[in-house]
């Protein structure tokens, strides 16, 4: 099964995160989501939003124009 996508680009901070806490509050523990940002403080938020909701950050990528993060979600949310 491939890892879903979640287009985030064009927003900025605080709106990336709160849109990947709905949608990963939505899924089961375990799966997996690509967040797509371009927002240059994503590379701190989404790193501490997953240390601080007890998510694992699988993989974070430099892509043109921005940043993807592959997120698993963890038990806790």
């Amino acid at each position: 099964m491939a890892t879903a996508i979640y287009d985030l680009k064009g927003l900025n901070c605080p709106l990336p995160v709160l849109k990947a806490r709905k949608r990963l509050a939505a899924m089961r523990p375990g799966g997996r989501l690509w967040l797509e940002t371009t927002d240059p403080l994503a590379v701190i938020d989404i790193p501490a939003f997953c240390a601080d909701a007890g998510h694992q950050l699988i993989e974070t990528a430099a892509v043109t124009g921005g940043h993807r993060f592959l997120v698993e979600r963890g038990n806790a949310a």
